[in-house]
């Protein structure tokens, strides 16, 4: 807010305090989308625990909570009963201001763009692996998502597609890259949350693979030029798989990488291995805070199942 505030006031190109604002506060920016026509689950702001309650009594649970100024799954909880409700707050500290949001059961992605004048001149949709909060939280899983591409040819992403052009015209973004968070359920579809920003987890770098091109470069031609350089070649999908130490402690040891090279060398991106002796990070931590491996294929499907086999193959193991 303060670089946003001091590029307005002396007229430099770029994002505006109005949008800067909004992609930061949730429940205003959802505030704003769904008197635009955007569907977004029910959410308020709160600033005390009598607030979320009385939310939780209009809307029913479950509810997410998170700090207002959250970003993705950071410091999100899912609370079924009151009694979760005062848990969850009193892990945030008392008196930030709080986020609450109706839980949406379904599917979750990402749709990620790079934003030129307001239009859209690149994008991008990945779907998780689990969804997010579920796998934020649960150490035997190896969480992946995976960039398709099948962008351009199926027609079920359409609805996406003007979904996120539709949230880039109403919240401003002129120039910028976007980060714009989905869930597909019994609903319908549902926008959840958009960041102007590139993705984490180093996304672009599978974009890059997926598609021939340097995404990296696109977005200097994006800010100097006002205009793309290349096409996205949709060639192929490109996804990444977590690996989670079966415990907190030092990496200990591997298991299973001779079998999954053997398998599927060929699909190999690059692999993050921390050497035997590393301190493990938390299951919270993210993707990449372990060891990982990243897989490309010109088949969606084919490599969904990839990974699932690699999940299943390889083991972390600490002490």
């Amino acid at each position: 807010m303060p670089i946003a505030k001091v590029r307005e006031a002396a007229g430099i190109p770029g994002t505006s305090v109005r949008t800067a604002f909004l992609c930061r506060d949730k429940p205003a920016m959802k505030e704003v989308l769904r008197e635009g026509g955007v569907p977004c689950a029910q959410s308020t702001a709160a600033s005390s625990a009598a607030e979320v309650h009385a939310f939780a009594e209009r809307v029913g649970f479950p509810l997410i909570v998170k700090p207002r100024d959250g970003a993705g799954a950071s410091g999100a909880t899912r609370v079924d009963s009151a009694a979760d409700i005062d848990a969850a707050l009193g892990s945030f500290g008392g008196a930030r201001s709080i986020a609450v949001e109706e839980f949406i059961e379904g599917h979750e992605g990402f749709y990620d763009t790079l934003a030129i004048r307001g239009a859209v001149g690149h994008d991008f949709i990945s779907h998780y692996y689990p969804n997010v909060l579920e796998a934020m939280r649960t150490r035997w899983i190896s969480p992946q998502f995976i960039a398709t591409n099948r962008i351009d040819s199926a027609p079920a992403y359409e609805d996406l597609r003007r979904l996120g052009a539709k949230v880039i015209e109403i919240l401003g973004i002129e120039t910028s890259a976007t980060h714009m968070e989905w869930f597909f359920g019994p609903k319908g579809l549902k926008f959840s949350e958009i960041g102007c920003r590139p993705p984490g987890v180093r996304a672009w770098d599978l974009y890059n693979v997926g598609n021939d091109m340097d995404l990296y470069r696109e977005w200097a031609m994006a800010i100097c030029a006002g205009r793309t350089s290349q096409s996205a070649s949709r060639r192929l999908a490109a996804g990444i798989i977590a690996l989670r130490p079966d415990r907190d402690g030092h990496i200990a040891g591997y298991e299973g990488l001779e079998a999954m090279g053997n398998a599927f060398g060929s699909n190999l991106i690059d692999v993050h291995l921390p050497p035997i002796g590393t301190p493990t990070q938390p299951v919270a931590a993210g993707y990449m805070a372990n060891a990982w491996i990243r897989m490309k294929h010109e088949n969606y499907d084919e490599l969904r199942r990839v990974l699932d086999v690699v999940g299943q193959t390889v083991k972390v193991h600490a002490r």
